[in-house]
């Protein structure tokens, strides 16, 4: 018979724990309602565009086109390649795969399906993206509690949820639609039965099963994003020297890789001759010392070597912007960094203390990637963001130094009641980011728009998804011979996304753009026009701008200095897109602008819509 102290007990953890998930309902409601404003990442709206394409049976392909990738498919191809069916060589397959199946099951994969009412102004299936997202941050969860319990006791473990709960950089991730919250589930699995593999280990139980369960769970994890490979490579070592026999659960666990990206890698290199794709080019980011937009949007890559002048200073100053952002790139959790100082206490469990240098070693080569590859501390939301990934496990170690720490002052030890108080005072500095902005941005949320509030500027789903179609159909007997039309746009993946259209990303030079626009006239997939928005305009200071689209210049500001010139309540000012000679052509071509956002976002092109919005 239980006595009344342990009744009591439970019933105060029984109390928690209905809390605890009352508070994660309520926060995954406010961020997939009124706090929800559509999707804001490039990548995610891309991804989002293949995984429909799958969805409807037309494989890994996309309508976002980049002149690089088309350069190289077509260079592969020896001759000219259709808009219509591009095979997208980017993005790793596993969470497009995902959310393909999910919008197959919605019925998102019928080109009507999910249609935007009159108000709204967020794009229904940005929702049903980032609903997934969330799932997994969810499930993450759990995985995490599980794993910390395990490594420590129930309380950490429950601490460490809650810091999750209250981390907004999660939350932002999962509403981004990035699959970061895919990455973190991925990789809180393959760190929970690696780490019970070496329990098995300890005890004198095989470790062989769990270690390679634990290594199939990191080979989904760079399935669904390649920078993770740098993860696995860390792993691979200190799986070679963890498990007994040493080596070879590492060979079978890099053989288990191999299987698993040959597929993609064979495939990539049968489209655009290399094996890793135009992904490959993300390396402009990082060691590259310029943009990834310059070189993707080139047309001729012999004309934008890859330089790898001062290769070594350019890893060391990355890295050295990671090591300062830490905090940040942790989610803000306090407890986090301190695992770092964690390494220096003799932990008596052996396989804690084992364990932590794993996660260190993984760390370290997610940071050497990160560096080679890019990482921006300006942009919360980067798509090369994996430093999230270790925060949990982090946290747990943060919080049992700490811990100990804690329970060794004299004045807790004279006074039970502090005995939890730092775990309350890192949960409230932890979670102060996120509560201070909480009550404004519901606020936002619920009284600035009935029909949402969308990421303005640069992105304007209603416009994109009901004007822009309507405003590039040809109607009558011209309809007969067009295939399809392709829009080029300085957002390229939100055309594809919102509109459902094939985009080009503006190409580098006006002498690329002549030659796409050639191949698409001769293949039926003639260009429509131009969609220019925010996306370039205000993407940086005016230098920074001019020096990325160069040529365009003209096309990209004409909207805003139209605006700004023209008599009052019209947006017919003065032009320099007429008085540039440099595209005097192209303007003949498409000479008339439609002002869908007034002059932030405009279409260049030979109709009209019958008014402007």
């Amino acid at each position: 018979m239980s006595s009344p102290t342990t009744s009591h007990f439970e019933t105060a953890v029984m109390i928690r724990r209905i809390l605890f998930f009352l508070v994660l309902i309520s926060f995954t409601l406010l961020n997939l309602m009124p706090l929800f404003r559509g999707l804001s990442s490039p990548q995610a709206m891309e991804q989002a565009q293949i995984a429909r394409q799958i969805a409807r049976g037309e494989g890994f392909t996309t309508k976002m086109i980049r002149p690089l990738a088309y350069y190289e498919a077509e260079k592969t191809n020896q001759g000219a390649l259709p808009f219509t069916g591009f095979k997208d060589t980017y993005h790793a397959p596993l969470n497009p795969l995902i959310l393909g199946a999910v919008l197959k099951l919605v019925g998102a994969d019928k080109p009507d399906a999910w249609p935007m009412a009159k108000d709204e102004l967020v794009f229904p299936l940005d929702r049903v993206i980032a609903l997934i997202s969330t799932l997994f941050f969810l499930m993450s969860i759990g995985v995490c509690y599980l794993l910390i319990g395990r490594i420590f006791d129930a309380k950490i473990a429950g601490v460490t949820a809650v810091l999750m709960m209250l981390c907004d950089l999660f939350w932002s991730f999962s509403q981004s639609g990035l699959p970061q919250m895919l990455l973190l589930l991925l990789f809180s699995c393959g760190l929970y039965f690696t780490y019970r593999g070496l329990e098995a280990q300890e005890e004198g139980r095989p470790a062989f099963g769990p270690a390679l369960l634990g290594a199939l769970f990191f080979v989904l994890m760079v399935l669904t994003h390649w920078l993770t490979a740098w993860i696995f490579l860390g792993y691979l070592i200190y799986a070679a020297v963890a498990f007994k026999p040493r080596g070879i659960v590492a060979i079978v666990a890099l053989v288990m890789l191999a299987v698993a990206v040959s597929f993609p890698l064979i495939r990539a290199s049968g489209i655009v001759g290399q094996p890793f794709g135009t992904g490959f080019y993300v390396l402009y980011n990082g060691i590259g010392g310029g943009t990834e937009s310059l070189v993707m949007r080139n047309h001729d890559l012999e004309s934008e070597p890859l330089s790898l002048d001062g290769l070594l200073v350019k890893i060391l100053g990355t890295t050295l912007v990671q090591a300062s952002d830490l905090l940040p790139f942790l989610g803000g959790i306090l407890a986090a960094p301190v695992f770092f100082i964690a390494l220096l206490h003799p932990f008596k469990r052996s396989t804690i203390a084992n364990f932590r240098w794993g996660i260190l070693l993984m760390w370290v080569f997610a940071a050497l990637g990160m560096a080679l590859f890019g990482i921006d501390r300006e942009v919360a939301i980067h798509p090369n963001q994996i430093h999230i990934l270790f925060a949990p496990v982090m946290a747990g170690y943060g919080l049992a130094f700490l811990s100990i720490l804690w329970s060794r002052l004299e004045v807790v030890a004279n006074a039970p009641f502090l005995r939890n108080a730092h775990f309350i005072v890192l949960i409230v500095l932890s979670a102060a980011p996120m509560l201070l902005t909480l009550p404004n941005k519901v606020n936002i949320g619920m009284h600035m728009s009935k029909g949402g509030v969308p990421h303005w500027p640069p992105y304007r789903p209603d416009i994109l998804h009901k004007f822009l179609p309507e405003l590039i159909k040809d109607r009558g007997a011209a309809a007969t011979a067009v295939k399809e039309k392709v829009v080029v746009s300085d957002q390229p993946w939100a055309v594809a996304w919102y509109a459902d259209t094939i985009s080009l990303w503006i190409p580098k030079t006006k002498k690329g753009f002549d030659k796409l626009e050639d191949r698409g006239a001769s293949l039926g997939t003639p260009f429509a026009g131009f969609l220019v928005s925010p996306s370039s305009s205000e993407s940086g200071t005016m230098g920074v701008v001019r020096s990325q689209f160069n040529e365009f210049n003209s096309l990209i500001f004409n909207g805003i200095v139209s605006e700004m010139t023209a008599p009052a309540g019209s947006y017919d000012g003065t032009s320099i897109l007429r008085s540039d000679p440099k595209l005097a052509d192209i303007y003949k071509r498409y000479s008339t602008p439609t002002g869908l956002s007034g002059g932030e976002m405009v279409f260049y092109g030979p109709a009209q819509l019958q008014s402007s919005k």
